[in-house]
């Protein structure tokens, strides 16, 4: 028996749905060992098929989708044709309404979305797509390792031709902030603070705010490639910006921002969107 292994495989970045927190933005790099008899090649898979193969079942299945639990028990799902609608209450009692084409959802066989429950749903994928010879597949799910501030955020791209229009896709973020060229650790954690959880929409999207028992909502809404996607959640959960959010764009706003408030300092931005990529900007 021998094994190959890939480490940091692929990066699945998702929104998922918690009890407690709402809405939640992650990233989380894959791993993967594939243990199993040598082919005709004397290897157990080629890498190249794993890169290929196996990173495509996997970001098929979670990456860029919103995953929810199953089995949680303030959770009510209507499919009709291809759309799916998702009612849910959180701990608190405030409502969370997605509707959008099923394919931009997971229904995860689970009461709480867990690294153990995704990496079951995944090890399953990956086992429709390796050789006979592989016998056993072992993943582990991990978060980067940041040492200063992040923030997870949530969002949807109408614009974006790929899998970025889904309406609740995130990304667990690191921020870097530099006031005068000196790093601001204090303002990067401002901002981690400030958009811990966040809901980062776009102004032309929202459709209409509204009220229930006391709580206020906002509704998104728009038409893309993909299909309709339609989404209401607490108001205080949500930070909107006049233009879309891609990072490129979320970079520039925060620059602008700060700006605001310290006119007189050369401020730049290293926005993250997930792991190991982003976008810079500067006011």
């Amino acid at each position: 028996m021998a094994a190959l292994f890939v480490d940091q495989l692929t990066v699945i970045d998702f929104a998922y749905f918690d009890p407690k927190r709402g809405i939640v933005g992650e990233s989380w790099i894959v791993d993967i060992v594939l243990e199993g008899d040598l082919d005709d090649q004397g290897m157990v898979f080629d890498f190249g098929d794993v890169k290929k193969q196996i990173k495509i079942a996997i970001d098929g299945s979670v990456d860029h989708k919103f995953v929810v639990p199953k089995r949680y028990h303030k959770l009510n799902s209507q499919l009709e044709e291809n759309n799916l609608l998702l009612e849910i209450q959180d701990e608190q009692d405030r409502w969370y309404r997605h509707q959008s084409p099923s394919e931009a959802v997971v229904l995860l066989e689970s009461d709480n979305v867990t690294m153990d429950a995704v990496k079951t749903l995944l090890i399953e994928e990956c086992r429709q797509v390796v050789p006979d010879n592989v016998t056993h597949i072992e993943l582990t799910l991990s978060t980067e390792n940041i040492t200063g501030a992040y923030y997870h955020y949530a969002h949807g791209l109408k614009k974006h031709l790929g899998d970025c229009q889904r309406i609740a896709h995130g990304h667990r973020s690191q921020i870097q902030i530099f006031a005068d060229d000196v790093r601001s650790e204090s303002l990067e954690s401002l901002w981690a603070k400030k958009w811990q959880d966040i809901y980062i929409a776009t102004q032309e999207d929202l459709v209409k705010e509204l009220q229930i028992d006391d709580e206020d909502y906002y509704h998104f809404e728009y038409q893309s490639e993909q299909g309709h996607f339609a989404l209401t959640l607490p108001k205080a959960d949500c930070h909107l910006m006049q233009n879309d959010t891609t990072v490129e764009l979320i970079a520039n706003h925060i620059a602008k921002q700060i700006k605001l408030v310290e006119p007189e300092k050369a401020i730049s931005i290293k926005a993250f969107e997930g792991v190991n990529k982003g976008a810079m900007a500067s006011a």
